[in-house]
C-alpha cells in the first residue's frame, strides 16, 4: 500500500481544481480557459431560463458546454470517435470501453457531424409550417429571397476582414460557414458548418441561435430606419383562400425544381418538404404529430449537447470567435435591411402596396422575425394587422436560406 503523503496528493493531482490550475498539457486553455468557458455555459443557461432567449437550444447548448469542459471528465473523449471509424472500417476485434465518458462526441459524431439531426428538425419544422400565407400572395417569395443577400455579402465580408485584420484569417469554407448565420436559421446554420468547417460549429451555432433570440432587439431599429411613418401604416390587401390541392401539390413541386437546379440542397429541402407533406396530405396525422412534438424535441436535446461539446476552450477563446460574432450581427442586420428595401423597391411598381416591415420577416426566425413586424406595425396603426402577411416572406425565408446553403456547398469542391 503506498505511503499516505503519495495517496493524499495523488487525490489532489486528480481534483478538478487542480486541473484548472495545473492543466497536464494545452496551456491556460486546457486549465483556466476551460474555466472560462464553463462561464459561457453559465451565461447561456441564464439567458435561457433568466431572459428566456430561446431556451429550447441554448439551455441544452449551455450544459452540454459545461460538461464538456469539465476536466478528466471525459465527456468529449474522443476515444469514442476512434471506436466509431475502426467499427465502420470493418474491425470487430475491439473493446467498447472508449464509449465510457465519451457521450458528448457520440453524440457530436452519429448526430451532427453525419447532418442527421439537423435534417431531422428540418423535418419537424416542415410539419409546423402553413405556406398558406406565401401562396396566397406568392410575391412576398421576393421579399424571403431578397432577405439571404446578408450571407453572401458576409462571406465576402469575412475574405475582406481575413486580409485587413491580424490574428484573424478565414479562408473560403469557413466564410462560407460564417456568412449562413445571416439566414438566421440555426439547423441549415448547423449542416453547412458541419460539412465546410465543423472546427467553427460551436461559435457558429452559438451566434446563430442567439441572433434568432435577439430578433425583438436587433430588427426594429433596422426597420424604422429604413421606413417612413406613412410607410409603416400601409394597409395590405386580405389575403385569399388557399385550397387543400394547393398546399399538397407545393412541396411536391418544390423538391422537383430543387432536384433540377441545386440538388446540393436537396437534403435540407427535401426533409423541410418531406414534413409539410405529411402536415398537409391529411392522412398520417400521427406521423405529423410526432415530427413536430416528441422527436422534434428529443432532436433538440440531443442537438444543443452535440453543439455544447464544441464549445471547448481551445477552439472558442480566439479572434476568429470575435470574428464570428461581429460577421454574424452584421450579416443577420444586411439580411434584414435587404428584406425592408426589397419590398419598398416592389412598391415602386404597378399593384397593391407592401408593408416594408414584412420585408424584415424574410429571414427565416419563424415566428419570431413575422412576429416582430407584426409588432411594429401595431405600433404605427394600432389597427393594422400584418402577422398573415409577414408569414409569407417568413416562411419563404426558411427557403431561402435552405437554398442558399445548398449553393455554398458547391464551393467545397473550390475550398477543398
Amino acid at each position: 500500500m503506498p505511503p499516505i503523503g503519495e495517496m493524499v496528493k495523488s487525490f489532489c493531482t486528480k481534483t478538478g481544481l487542480w486541473a484548472f490550475l495545473f492543466p497536464e498539457e494545452g496551456g491556460w486553455t486546457n486549465g483556466m480557459g476551460r474555466l472560462i468557458m464553463m462561464g459561457v455555459g453559465l451565461l447561456l443557461v441564464y439567458l435561457a431560463i433568466g431572459r428566456r432567449y430561446e431556451p429550447l437550444l441554448l439551455l441544452p447548448i449551455g450544459f452540454g458546454t459545461i460538461l464538456t469542459n469539465i476536466p478528466m471528465a471525459g465527456m468529449n473523449d474522443q476515444a469514442s470517435l476512434h471506436l466509431l471509424t475502426a467499427l465502420a472500417g470493418g474491425e470487430t476485434d475491439l473493446h467498447f470501453g472508449g464509449l465510457i465518458g465519451g457521450m458528448l462526441s457520440l453524440i457530436y459524431a452519429i448526430g451532427i457531424k453525419s447532418g442527421a439531426f439537423p435534417l431531422i428538425i428540418f423535418m419537424g419544422i416542415g410539419a409546423l409550417t402553413d405556406f398558406g400565407p406565401m401562396l396566397a400572395n406568392p410575391k412576398t417569395a421576393f421579399l424571403g429571397g431578397a432577405a439571404q443577400f446578408g450571407i453572401f455579402a458576409t462571406l465576402i465580408g469575412a475574405l475582406l476582414l481575413s486580409d485587413c485584420m491580424p490574428g484573424i484569417h478565414f479562408d473560403l469554407l469557413e466564410a462560407a460557414s460564417i456568412g449562413i448565420i445571416g439566414g438566421a436559421d440555426g439547423p441549415t446554420s448547423i449542416f453547412l458548418t458541419s460539412r465546410l468547417a465543423p472546427h467553427l460549429l460551436g461559435p457558429i451555432a452559438v451566434a446563430a441561435y442567439s441572433y434568432m433570440a435577439l430578433v425583438p432587439i436587433i430588427q426594429p431599429p433596422i426597420m424604422r430606419l429604413l421606413t417612413t411613418e406613412k410607410e409603416r401604416r400601409i394597409r395590405m390587401e386580405q389575403l385569399r383562400p388557399v385550397g387543400k390541392r394547393e398546399k399538397i401539390v407545393f412541396p411536391l413541386v418544390v423538391l422537383g425544381l430543387c432536384a433540377l437546379l441545386i440538388p446540393s440542397a436537396a437534403p435540407l429541402i427535401g426533409f423541410f418538404m418531406f414534413g409539410n407533406l405529411m402536415r398537409e396530405c391529411g392522412v398520417v396525422g400521427r406521423l405529423s404529430d410526432t415530427a413536430q412534438n416528441a422527436l422534434l424535441n428529443i432532436v433538440t436535446i440531443f442537438l444543443g449537447l452535440g453543439v455544447g461539446a464544441q464549445m471547448t476552450a481551445s477552439l472558442f477563446l480566439s479572434p476568429k470567435t470575435l470574428g464570428i460574432l461581429l460577421l454574424g450581427v452584421i450579416a443577420f442586420s444586411l439580411g434584414t435591411a435587404a428584406g425592408v428595401l426589397m419590398a419598398k423597391l416592389m412598391n415602386l411598381l404597378p399593384g397593391p402596396k407592401i408593408n416594408p416591415l414584412i420585408g424584415s420577416a424574410g429571414v427565416s426566425a419563424v415566428p419570431m422575425a413575422a412576429r416582430v413586424s407584426h409588432e411594429q406595425g401595431m405600433r404605427a396603426d394600432p389597427t393594422n394587422m400584418l402577422m398573415m402577411h409577414a408569414m409569407g416572406p417568413n416562411v419563404a425565408g426558411v427557403i431561402g436560406s435552405a437554398i442558399a446553403a445548398g449553393v455554398l456547398l458547391t464551393l467545397k469542391n473550390i475550398g477543398g
